[in-house]
């Protein structure tokens, strides 16, 4: 595991539009913040940006609220349109209180109004829109993963981020919502702790550890830093995704 960390963000980023090739900007990115990629190197993308990039805006002049999102909308105190869109993107609705939804997203992690958000896009007001999430995060980041390849030479490890509640804490926290070329979890079971005692359950969360950590970089307001490269981690490298860190159903205590 990593000794050291460098957490370093891409200045200046360009402002994201529909079709945008994230691939080349972040390649020109790092050029003019005197930057090239080494082994082992993570990059961190914002969630907003890979969204953005595929087009997930919904108008919501577009959206028909069905009768169960009506509903829906009178218990959170919501717009029935975007009630509408949090069913849509959900398995399942977990928790609803004035002002926010917890659902089971589609691609299987708990989170608040299904990661449907309006802060840091353009908005007009006479014709609102919201932002999804990126429909498949892990597909999104290998792609990167191997386009950064064609055009920088090396494979940085992937992580798409966003900030997410949890249920026994106040606050939100960046996580990993999508990854490539990284093992997300770091599993110790079995191996001794400085005193010789054998780890029986500890398992880390090194993709969302590092997700918080340049979420803490790239800030949520106005800082427009949704790329930083992170150097040091010493992550195992693995090809699948980031489905190692949904936990079933049946071991979560909160459902």
């Amino acid at each position: 595991m990593a000794g050291s960390l460098q957490l370093i963000p891409l200045q200046d980023f360009p402002l994201v539009e529909p079709g945008d090739d994230l691939a080349h900007l972040i390649a020109e990115s790092l050029g003019r913040n005197d930057l090239s990629l080494e082994q082992g190197d993570v990059l961190v993308l914002a969630q907003k940006i890979v969204s953005k990039a595929e087009g997930c805006y919904v108008k919501l002049a577009d959206v028909q609220p069905s009768a169960k999102a009506l509903e829906l909308a009178a218990r959170a105190d919501k717009d029935p349109r975007q009630a509408e869109l949090i069913l849509r993107e959900s398995r399942e609705v977990v928790r609803v209180r004035p002002g926010v939804v917890i659902v089971e997203h589609r691609n299987g992690y708990v989170h608040a109004n299904a990661g449907i958000d309006k802060s840091n896009i353009a908005i007009d007001p006479a014709d609102p829109r919201v932002l999804l999430l990126p429909d498949d995060p892990d597909a999104s980041a290998a792609q990167l993963r191997a386009q950064l390849k064609l055009l920088c030479g090396r494979s940085p490890q992937v992580i798409i981020n966003d900030s997410a509640g949890r249920a026994w804490r106040n606050g939100t926290v960046g996580i990993a919502i999508g990854t490539a070329g990284l093992e997300p979890l770091y599993n110790q079971i079995g191996q001794q702790d400085i005193f010789g005692n054998v780890l029986e359950v500890t398992e880390a969360a090194v993709a969302d550890e590092l997700a918080a950590a340049a979420s803490l970089v790239m800030g949520q307001a106005a800082e427009a830093c949704p790329v930083v490269l992170v150097r040091g981690a010493n992550l195992a490298v693995a090809e699948g995704g980031s489905r190692a860190l949904l936990r079933d159903k049946s071991m979560d205590m909160f459902r």
